[in-house]
């Protein structure tokens, strides 16, 4: 299982608490996880990333182990950390203006 942990206004859209724990099929990478993430909530389509495109939104950033993947491919593969479930993925929403 995949640990998924959401920023506060998407963890109210969704109507979860805390983290969320995915079954991810083959490799696990950002792209499936974000897959799975949208299957299971239909709800998130869109919040992530783009619908179309299906890249990262601008404001959206992802965290793992302490490194910021946001730029990295999302079909690289995710650290094992993540794969084993005893570090999550991060998604945070980044802040910006003055």
């Amino acid at each position: 299982m995949v640990r998924v942990i959401l920023p506060q206004q998407l963890r109210t859209l969704a109507r979860v608490n805390g983290e969320v724990a995915l079954e991810v099929d083959g490799p696990v990478t950002q792209r499936r996880v974000l897959d799975a993430l949208e299957a299971r909530y239909p709800m998130l389509r869109g919040t992530v990333r783009d619908h179309v495109t299906l890249k990262r939104r601008p404001f959206v950033r992802f965290f793992v182990c302490e490194h910021d993947l946001s730029h990295e491919s999302p079909n690289a593969p995710l650290p094992d950390a993540v794969v084993t479930g005893s570090e999550p993925l991060l998604i945070v929403g980044a802040m910006a203006g003055g």
